[in-house]
């Protein structure tokens, strides 16, 4: 009898169902959130697990990286799969999520999710924390703005050295807008500091990757878009042909079909949101600034005529995923005679 077990995982706690191959349900428990617990609970079944799924999660990376580790069968699935294969039930429990992600094992209904290396976990912490400072940074200038404006006090326009200078002459005399900028401009300073600090770190990061390297010799890629990209594919083997790489991430279109109706929509938006935003922001350098002797951006050029300008920097953007990672497997640079590199199976990483 095969055995298949499902994990829904939460900080403090996992609910575990197993299952046999008929569905009915061999053993469920809640089991402390941390590896260790967990391959102890399975060991202890006394049986050989044919598959155990695991949602994809804040959790899924370090438990997924344990168990593998200790030779369980573990699965990482896609959330979105999850969700839409569990809609269905009335009632709602990490129990029934349990028992739901088992049988999906048992079923082979799944769809199986990449996980990231550890070296590409910390690439991506890195990024996204210095994506915060700088969204905080930017709401701490734009709060002090509205701020004084209320008062008729305009800003106006301020480099980040002067900024601290000019909010100081305009409340100078006003005893609570001193209190307020003292207060909030205390905040920019320190995160201004650190602001800078990250995005010392992540430039050597980049200069330090050949890969990274190489990727910025396509125009409109820079350091922070290099980085991102790299550390979202993280193996480039595991995509059997490039094309697939702009559906990965979402920048194709969604398609509907039944019957008579036939509906191409726009693209889907499915993957990591904040690598489609490097890419489209890459295209849109491509597209708006000079680039010399390029049929990318020729290319585009033509789409935006026809097209508009918007849906070029989104077919741009799509067509760079797939050259970069052209680029990657075939460990070569930017070509600015072609439009884009032949989609041909993945051989060897570079």
């Amino acid at each position: 009898m095969k055995y298949y077990a499902g994990i829904d995982a939460s900080l403090g706690s996992c609910s575990v169902t197993v299952v046999d191959g008929s569905g009915k349900i061999f053993r469920e428990g809640k089991v402390v959130s941390e590896p260790v617990a967990l391959i102890a609970w399975f060991l202890a079944l006394g049986v050989a697990l044919e598959r155990i799924g695991l949602e994809a999660g804040p959790l899924s990376q370090w438990l997924y990286a344990a168990l593998r580790e200790a030779g369980l069968a573990i699965e990482l699935i896609e959330t979105r799969h999850v969700r839409a294969a569990l809609a269905t039930m009335s009632v709602k429990t990490d129990r029934k999520d349990a028992r739901g992600i088992a049988e999906l094992m048992r079923v082979g209904w799944f769809r199986p999710v990449h996980c990231k290396s550890l070296a590409a976990q910390e690439v991506r912490a890195i990024l996204t924390s210095r994506k915060l400072v700088q969204k905080k940074l930017h709401d701490v200038a734009m709060h002090l703005r509205g701020i004084l404006r209320n008062f008729g006090l305009k800003v106006g326009r301020a480099t980040q050295s002067s900024f601290a200078g000019r909010i100081r002459e305009l409340v100078a005399g006003h005893a609570t807008l001193e209190e307020i900028a003292t207060a909030l401009l205390s905040v920019h300073e320190a995160l201004l500091r650190e602001f800078g600090k990250l995005e010392k770190r992540v430039r050597a990061m980049a200069r330090a990757d050949k890969l990274v390297r190489r990727f910025m010799t396509a125009p409109g890629i820079g350091p922070i878009n290099g980085l991102t990209y790299a550390s979202a594919i993280d193996d480039p083997l595991r995509f059997a042909s490039s094309k697939k790489v702009g559906a990965h991430f979402g920048m194709t279109p969604r398609k509907y079909q039944s019957g008579e109706t036939d509906i191409n929509g726009r693209i889907s938006k499915v993957g990591d949101a904040s690598v489609r935003t490097a890419l489209y922001e890459a295209a849109h350098i491509i597209l708006t600034h000079p680039v010399k002797g390029s049929a990318l951006k020729s290319w585009g050029m033509r789409l935006a005529k026809r097209a508009g300008m918007k849906k070029a920097k989104v077919a741009v953007a799509r067509k760079l995923a797939v050259i970069l990672h052209r680029m990657w497997v075939d460990g070569t640079d930017f070509d600015f005679s072609r439009g884009a590199a032949p989609a041909q199976p993945a051989k060897a990483a570079a």
